[in-house]
């Protein structure tokens, strides 16, 4: 009987195989992974190769000119103002979106009459798109004479100021702003409802005051979505230029050009696909680089 049962046992299949047999999924996936290279990495390619021309679409065809329209665009001064609004436009929009982000989370995270209607119209913003809401800003609140802003302003003595004329950066922070702060208040009072209420409950029978228990307890635990926020935004920012385009057009001057709009203007506007395509290549580069540090920085924030 035991040798019966140890003959039984070796000519056994191993368990994992019995019920189930392994399938190659690579031909069921191919055409999704040939779909997706064609999608991403041709253009990509295409595009390095555009940098190495001199593809003007006035002149064509295009010819090969070495790394010509790189030096072009490092020694252009108008490509580091770029750069240095990018950032602005970045981090403005940042420090609002966690800021008022948190504040809106924290007040709608309290149970009150019509909190739920409160909480759609926080969010609705997002929903809009960006040239429909840079209209909106544009003509219905911060116009100088139509605008909602400038009534105020008369109605308590003041000029009126043309908002894209005297502060053209700080007009677009306030739109994009306006659009993102929603997404940062979502993300927030979405992590608020996993908040632990024993914890909030033990620090205010214990004596913690308002202000305590937001510094020691709701800010350490808002720590990884605001890291989240932090990484979707700058990316989506990074490449920010519709509200740009509605209002401004990069001006005045080159007050409110960002690289993306660099790109759009040299291949549209000058159009030199070249220079563009240079100008792209390094936006992906600097892109990237960022995603990478964001990317880190919020698994390690994940780990801990």
């Amino acid at each position: 009987m035991d040798q019966g049962s140890a003959t039984l046992k070796a000519t056994a299949p191993p368990a994992a195989t019995r019920g189930s047999r392994q399938v190659n999924t690579l031909p069921m996936l191919l055409p999704a992974i040939i779909v997706l290279l064609l999608w991403s990495v041709l253009p990509l390619l295409r595009t390095l190769l555009y940098s190495f021309q001199h593809y003007d679409l006035m002149t064509p065809p295009a010819t090969f000119n070495g790394g010509l329209n790189y030096r072009y665009l490092f020694t252009d001064p108008s490509t580091w103002i770029a750069i240095k609004n990018s950032v602005v436009l970045v981090i403005g929009v940042l420090a609002a979106s966690i800021v008022f982000g948190t504040l809106i989370a924290l007040l709608l995270n309290n149970d009150f009459p019509g909190q739920s209607v409160a909480r759609l119209l926080a969010i609705a913003p997002f929903f809009v798109m960006s040239p429909v809401a840079a209209l909106i800003w544009k003509n219905l609140l911060l116009d100088p004479v139509s605008g909602l802003f400038g009534w105020f302003m008369t109605l308590a003595g003041l000029h009126p100021i043309a908002w894209f004329s005297v502060a053209p950066m700080t007009s677009v922070i306030i739109i994009y702003s306006w659009r993102w702060i929603p997404f940062a208040t979502l993300i927030l009072l979405t992590a608020l409802q996993s908040l632990d209420t024993d914890q909030l409950e033990a620090a205010r029978m214990d004596g913690a005051k308002g202000f305590a228990r937001l510094r020691y307890i709701v800010l350490p635990h808002l720590l990884r979505p605001i890291s989240i926020v932090i990484m979707l935004e700058s990316i989506f920012l990074l490449s920010a230029f519709a509200v740009i385009y509605t209002t401004t057009n990069g001006g005045p001057g080159d007050a409110t050009t960002t690289l993306t709009y660099l790109i759009f203007i040299k291949a549209l506007n000058d159009f030199s696909i070249g220079s563009a395509s240079a100008a792209g290549v390094f936006a992906i580069v600097l892109a990237n680089i960022l995603a990478v540090f964001l990317i880190r920085a919020v698994s390690r924030n994940l780990q801990a």
